[in-house]
């Protein structure tokens, strides 16, 4: 009997190790590019990350210019500022560097450069027509995976709704992977951007496109996060702790690229369109409500993410196993400073129908979470996550 186990792939080259960063310049130039834009967070110039970038690229006989308009939770017309610097330089390299709405923000630059128009013009499924130009990804945050994966979200700066620009054109060329230039991440965004992983690894598991190879980075992910979050935020310089945080959020992201996310995701994305919430925080305060939600339709996927986290799980039923997974990330939330409610980070409750209606229109997720998810179960775990 033939089984079919997905289309998985890896399409982007990775580059992981300490001191990686240094071999930016060696790396751009062998891609063949001539010119370069950097994307880069403007958070990181303090912290010398920008300037040992482009001393790399520099050093390596590479022209280009740095942009640092990008803004958290990046808004699409920010993709446009960054096109038309990369036009003027005549680029056709794009380096991301920073979280995800950098890198998120460097890979729509990349589209726009070669397909043209603006950035709301492709947001949805596979209407990036042409590939972009070559990318090179460099994530300071061990969180959004975005240096793997073929999606860049934004919010439309009129209407406050979050989508992504989704296709096989956004796989950045190159990851490059260096846990040093994580060391400077402060313990909260450290903590967001972990859980953000977390989430990604959780409903990568149990999303309803989940394979056997998904399956396995993501399970892997659920160990190394479980294992490294807590030393992360408390000791932010433990470099161990650091590589194991940034290889978790790389299996993380290979593993959702594939397999998709759920109503974590979903429920998520107004809030940063209407609240600016961080997309990490928004995933890190709704997860457990969701996976007690889900429980019922993914016992056996989340009795395998707690027995991943370590928890004491072998000869316990199925149901009390996948219980356990639920407390194990509802405490990791609590131990590493997460609200663990909406009403702590000042959402109103009498936001819920607007908030509602946002989250069902982001589709996929919606359609690939393991139980069915409209309007009244919607509603349920908002206010669950108010309580």
């Amino acid at each position: 009997m033939i089984q079919e186990l997905g289309n998985f792939q890896i399409k982007t080259r990775i580059v992981f190790g300490r001191g990686g960063l240094s071999s930016l310049g060696e790396i751009a130039k062998k891609s063949g590019a001539g010119k370069f834009i950097l994307v880069a967070d403007p958070a990181l110039e303090k912290h010398g990350v920008i300037r040992k970038a482009m001393a790399s690229l520099s050093e390596a006989g590479m022209s280009g210019q740095v942009f640092q308009g990008v803004e958290p939770e990046p808004y699409l017309d920010n993709v446009e500022k960054a096109a038309s610097l990369g036009k003027d330089l005549d680029a056709d390299l794009v380096i991301g560097l920073g979280g995800g709405s950098a890198m998120d923000t460097a890979k729509a630059t990349a589209v726009l450069l070669t397909n043209g128009g603006k950035a709301e013009d492709y947001v949805g499924l596979n209407k990036v027509e042409l590939p972009g130009a070559a990318t090179i990804m460099i994530p300071t945050t061990a969180g959004t995976g975005a240096e793997v994966t073929f999606t860049a979200v934004f919010t439309n700066r009129e209407t406050k709704a979050k989508g992504g620009i989704n296709s096989p054109h956004l796989f950045p060329d190159i990851a490059l992977l260096d846990p040093e230039v994580t060391l400077s991440l402060p313990p909260g965004a450290t903590a967001q951007t972990g859980m953000d992983a977390m989430t990604h690894a959780v409903e990568s598991v149990s999303s309803r496109s989940s394979t056997i190879f998904t399956e396995a980075l993501a399970l892997t992910a659920v160990r190394l996060i479980g294992d490294n979050l807590r030393r992360a935020v408390f000791h932010g310089d433990d470099i161990e702790a650091r590589e194991n945080m940034l290889m978790g959020s790389l299996f993380a992201g290979l593993a959702l690229a594939d397999a998709g996310v759920g109503a974590a995701h979903a429920l998520a994305y107004p809030l940063g369109g209407y609240y600016r919430v961080p997309h990490g925080l928004a995933n890190a305060i709704l997860i457990p409500y969701v996976m007690e939600f889900n429980l019922p339709a993914a016992e056996r996927e989340f009795a395998m993410i707690a027995r991943a986290m370590g928890e004491p799980v072998d000869g316990l039923p199925v149901r009390r196993a996948a219980d356990a997974a639920v407390d194990a990330i509802r405490t990791l939330c609590e131990d590493i400073g997460i609200p663990s409610s909406l009403s702590e980070i000042g959402i109103l409750v009498d936001d819920i129908p607007k908030l509602v209606e946002g989250a069902l229109k982001v589709t996929r997720p919606v359609e690939n979470n393991p139980r069915k998810l409209e309007k009244e179960e919607a509603q349920y775990i908002y206010e669950r996550a108010f309580c």
